[in-house]
């Protein structure tokens, strides 16, 4: 092991993953979004909508975000829309995100009882407040596992990134094997780098999830 190439390109690394986690996160938070969007429109069947959000599910969950990525990137400026690589990534990430999130609140919001939604009409509350002020938040804690595992699995999806030239982990890791042939060294640092990211966000899940439990919910 070149002790000394590592030390050398750490600095590397380290503005490599402030710029995966920043894309990564800005990513998720579109995810969420999209996700709580579609299905608010699913839970209350609105017409039109209801069909464009299905098709868009399905769309994204079953096209690689690779593909998706290169639409974004080299297939909108044919019509005049240009993107730089880190706005493609975040878009991406958030179309393909966005899909999780939803089914990850449909099952959350399928959990609640009816007579949640019953019990919130007969006390006046009106379609949106009772989503807002009862379902949801039943919904988010029951669902809470699913959403640490998409946001963990979106942040490992980052590594396709390189592709469309974002400077993230991957494509310093693969730029340094290019010019060095330093592979063992360059491969190393990616996956402590990766783990640096990844494990503080599993631990942080699980005692989420854990107090989540203890309080009541998704019991």
């Amino acid at each position: 092991m070149n002790w000394a190439f590592i030390i050398e390109n750490l600095p590397l690394y380290q503005s490599a993953a402030i710029l995966t986690v920043r894309t990564g996160f800005a990513g998720i938070a579109g995810a969420f979004l999209v996700g709580l969007a579609c299905e608010a429109i699913r839970f209350y069947r609105v017409p039109v909508l209801r069909q464009i959000a299905a098709g868009y599910i399905e769309l994204s969950r079953n096209t690689p975000l690779l593909v998706q990525l290169f639409f974004i990137y080299y297939g909108l400026p044919k019509i005049g829309i240009q993107t730089k690589p880190e706005i493609c990534g975040i878009a991406g990430l958030a179309f393909l995100g966005g899909s999780y999130m939803a089914e990850a609140f449909r099952s959350g919001i399928e959990a609640v009882g009816k007579g949640q939604e019953e019990a919130a009409s007969s006390l006046g509350l009106g379609r949106w407040q009772t989503l807002r002020y009862v379902i949801l938040p039943q919904a988010v804690a029951i669902s809470a596992p699913a959403f640490v595992a998409n946001v963990i699995f979106l942040l490992k999806e980052t590594s396709v990134f390189s592709a469309v030239s974002l400077m993230d982990l991957m494509f310093t890791a693969k730029d340094l094997i290019g010019l060095y042939y330093d592979t063992t060294e360059s491969l190393f640092l990616l996956v402590v780098f990766y783990l640096l990211i990844l494990l503080p966000v599993s631990i942080l899940g699980g005692m989420l999830e854990k107090r989540l439990r203890y309080a009541g919910f998704g019991a």
